[in-house]
C-alpha cells in the first residue's frame, strides 16, 4: 500500500466520503437552522415568537429569514391582527425538502462513523472479574 492510502473501510475514509455530501450552505448557519427547525411543526410563527425560540436579534432575524424567503425556503407574511401588521412565518414545500436532505445527510456522516467504529472495535464477551470495561 502506497504512503497516504486509505484501507476502504477506515472511518477517515467514510468520513472523507460522506463530507463530499455539499451540504447546503443556506441550512448549515446555525440560525438558520434553528429558524426552520422552529417552524418545521407547520403552523405560522409570528416574528416576536421566532426571536423568542432562537434569541437572534431583530436585525439578524429580519437579514437571517429574508436569506430563507428568498432561495424559496419559507414564506414571510404580513397579516393584521386588529390594528396591528404582524410579520409571521411558514415553512415551505421545498423548505421541508431541503431540511429533511440536510438531516439524512447529516445522519449518513453518524451512520459512517458509527459503523467504522463498530467494525474496529472486536466483540468480547462479558467478563465479570474486569473491574474496568
Amino acid at each position: 500500500m502506497t504512503r497516504g492510502a486509505f484501507k476502504p473501510d477506515t472511518l477517515r475514509n467514510k468520513v472523507k466520503q460522506t463530507v463530499k455530501l455539499h451540504f447546503d450552505e443556506m441550512i448549515s448557519a446555525p440560525c438558520r437552522l434553528g429558524i426552520l427547525a422552529t417552524l418545521v411543526p407547520g403552523a405560522p410563527v409570528s416574528f416576536t415568537e421566532m426571536k423568542n425560540a432562537t434569541s437572534l436579534s431583530d436585525g439578524n432575524l429580519h437579514v437571517q429569514t429574508r436569506k430563507l424567503a428568498d432561495v424559496g425556503y419559507i414564506q414571510i407574511r404580513k397579516v393584521m391582527k386588529g390594528r396591528r401588521s404582524v410579520t409571521e412565518f411558514r415553512m415551505t414545500k421545498l423548505g421541508l425538502e431541503r431540511l429533511r436532505l440536510y438531516v439524512m445527510k447529516l445522519q449518513e456522516v453518524l451512520d459512517a462513523e458509527t459503523g467504522a467504529t463498530a467494525a474496529r472495535r472486536p466483540s468480547r464477551q462479558a467478563d465479570d472479574s474486569a473491574v474496568w470495561a
